[in-house]
């Protein structure tokens, strides 16, 4: 039982994976759930406009895609980032790459635990727990928030 992750093209490398993979377990645990296999892999836009198109039928850009494998108290997964769109956002929204990116790989954990994000009142909770989890990257790792 993992948290791996892998990249489907191009030089992206992931800043401190052990990092990340504590903070997700730490997120999952909090939920009183066990880490089961969790795959990261991060892709670019035509990528992951395929995976959307064959699996979902849905024919747009989006920055993840989550699919579900959770069985009992059993977190697993496959969750699909493209970077490209993370990079956009974080420009969008004016905060650096890196926690834009932070974001994006806990919402996918954040659906794995049950969390949805289709309505306001979900997607509005949906952003409170990135908040929760972003907070708690910051609290581990002693990391000064960025305002």
């Amino acid at each position: 039982m993992a948290i791996r992750f892998s990249v489907q093209s191009g030089d992206f490398e992931l800043a401190e994976p052990e990092k990340v993979r504590r903070w997700l377990s730490e997120v999952i645990r909090r939920r009183g759930m066990s880490v089961g296999n969790v795959n990261y892999l991060f892709c670019d836009d035509e990528y992951l406009i395929q995976v959307n198109r064959q699996y979902l039928d849905h024919d747009t850009y989006t920055d993840i895609i989550t699919f579900d494998y959770v069985a009992g108290g059993l977190v697993s997964g496959d969750i699909l980032i493209s970077v490209e769109r993370v990079g956009e956002n974080a420009v969008l929204f004016g905060v650096p790459f890196e926690q834009e990116l932070h974001r994006v790989v806990v919402h996918g954990v954040l659906h794995l635990l049950g969390q949805g994000d289709k309505s306001d009142s979900e997607a509005a909770e949906m952003r409170r727990q990135e908040e929760e989890a972003l907070a708690l990257w910051n609290t581990m790792f002693r990391v000064e928030p960025i305002v």
